[in-house]
């Protein structure tokens, strides 16, 4: 005999509240089996979810951190996840277990936003290990070594620009960030300005970062049909978005890759090597099917490579801009050592770096006070125990970097930008260097995170030396006062802001002639 319609209603109704029952004593046994790390209270089935701030959740991270401790156990809908809020323990973990806890997690956002193409949301296994190879065959560290007379190049081509154009600064600084690694990568030489290539790659970027984070990437895990709805449906717009992001990508991808393709028998003719080339005629020698695999690795090498030179050069010098407007009295001492040591005569060279601490402890400060990767992300491949406390097998890893770089116990006064906390008594640098925290930890620490110090350092050291940043002012002479914007998602990074740029008193027209012509 079949229930009536309101028995029927009555189990409909019923259903929910036990599934919440059953979930909320499936995690009470299971916290009281497993001690798992202290942690805000979970609503059932939601978890903490509504606690995260979405746009920023590692600010919820480190709130929690003063409550909860270095190690913190939440749940985000049924995801479970560890944040770690010291370097430490990272390096405990994520340096020393890095066999358990050099996974990715599953971030839904990837694939439907054409992200598949960066092999750093590669799960850990073969692929992901022949992508490694061949990224850090052309970035490691003595190979970065050749790259510094490109480097140097590059920034003073930049230095033009913004002598020239200075409202539109932010873009100088994209284009001499990709410029190294497109050059390194496809053997393209980017233009001074409005270049194809660093456009598209801008556009591709402004979509997805915003989207590929866990927080964000959870909501999608958990109600998948959104991707599916009607174009006229309300909610209907992250289909629309996720479809922009993947044209773009493999726009980015591809038409580069076509470029080293095309252009590749001249190149080589020249003397002109490039990670996509010389990769491309190892691959002659293998056997169609071998080739498919290793072009595909390449591809993402390739375009990890040019994506991630891309972002974190471009941030780090937005930081850097906002700071020496923000602290004048900072970079008039780091100009001062800079006109000590190297003159007015010359520019800097990688050969005055050790002979200017001060602008090495601007970078060092740059790092930590505008972390650009606040959050990195990891995956447990296998149940592990830590300190008496149960991790289980699939949880996401959150490297808190935010709270690392503000811990005031290290940093005091943390949220004002001090370079010479990374100074001795003697006016050498101490052993606290950011980049070793900045750039991730074990197996999957940034692999170009040496080309990348020796970006960013040229073109901060050839900035210095050349131009004045300095705060903008209205019509009537008053200074604009302004409230730092930051574009956030998987990396954090300042927003255009009213600034000055103008040559330093010394820069005059024929030293501006002179580079350039690149004498």
């Amino acid at each position: 005999m079949f229930p009536s319609v309101d028995g029927r209603l009555a189990i409909f109704a019923v259903l929910p509240a036990s599934l919440v029952v059953i979930k909320s004593l499936q995690w009470l046994v299971r916290n009281k089996q497993n001690k798992l790390p202290p942690g805000p209270v979970p609503l059932p089935l939601l978890g903490n979810v509504l606690s995260i701030n979405t746009k920023e959740p590692w600010l919820t991270y480190t709130e929690w951190a003063a409550t909860y401790g270095d190690l913190v156990f939440v749940r985000l809908l049924g995801q479970e996840v560890l944040v770690i809020n010291s370097q430490h323990i990272a390096e405990a973990l994520l340096n020393k277990r890095s066999r358990i806890y050099s996974d990715r997690p599953y971030v839904a956002t990837v694939k439907p936003f054409g992200w598949s193409v960066n092999f750093a949301f590669t799960g850990y296994g073969d692929e992901w290990r022949l992508c490694r190879r061949l990224f850090h065959q052309t970035f490691r560290p003595n190979s970065a070594l050749k790259f510094r007379p490109m480097q140097l190049k590059q920034a003073r081509e930049m230095i033009v620009s913004l002598i020239d154009d200075p409202q539109h600064y932010r873009s100088h600084f994209a284009t001499f960030s990709v410029s190294v690694a497109m050059s390194v990568t496809y053997g393209y030489q980017t233009g001074l300005r409005d270049d194809p290539l660093v456009q598209l790659v801008d556009d591709a970027l402004a979509i997805g970062i915003e989207v590929v984070t866990p927080e964000r990437a959870i909501l999608l895990k958990t109600f998948p049909f959104l991707l599916k709805l009607p174009d006229w449906c309300w909610g209907s717009s992250i289909k629309r978005e996720a479809q922009a992001s993947t044209n773009l990508m493999t726009e980015t991808t591809e038409v580069p890759f076509r470029y080293t393709k095309q252009h590749m028998v001249g190149n080589l003719v020249h003397g002109q090597f490039s990670m996509v080339a010389e990769n491309l005629q190892r691959m002659e020698r293998q056997d169609e099917a071998s080739k498919l695999l290793f072009e595909g690795a390449l591809k993402k090498a390739a375009s990890t490579a040019v994506m991630g030179s891309y972002e974190t050069t471009t941030s780090i010098l937005m930081a850097f801009a906002l700071a020496m407007v923000s602290y004048p009295d900072v970079q008039k001492r780091a100009q001062t050592e800079i006109d000590l040591v190297v003159g007015r005569d010359r520019l800097p060279t990688f050969e005055d770096r050790a002979s200017l601490p001060y602008v090495e402890s601007v970078l060092r400060e740059t790092l930590r006070c505008q972390p650009i990767g606040p959050i990195v992300p990891r995956a447990t491949s296998s149940d592990d125990i830590y300190d008496g406390y149960f991790i289980p097998k699939g949880t996401i890893v959150l490297c808190n970097i935010w709270n690392i770089s503000r811990d005031e116990k290290r940093y005091p006064d943390a949220s004002t930008f001090i370079p010479e906390r990374f100074m001795d008594a003697d006016g050498g640098l101490t052993d606290d260097d950011p980049a070793e925290y900045v750039f991730g930890f074990g197996r999957r620490i940034c692999a170009g995170r040496y080309a990348a110090d020796a970006s960013v350092w040229s073109a901060i050291v050839t900035m210095l030396a050349t131009v004045e940043f300095s705060p903008a002012k209205d019509d009537q002479g008053k200074v604009i006062e302004f409230t730092p914007q930051f574009k956030t998602g998987l990396t954090r990074a300042a927003t255009v802001f009213p600034c000055s740029i103008s040559p330093r008193s010394h820069v005059h027209s024929g030293i501006v002639d002179a580079l350039r012509t690149g004498e």
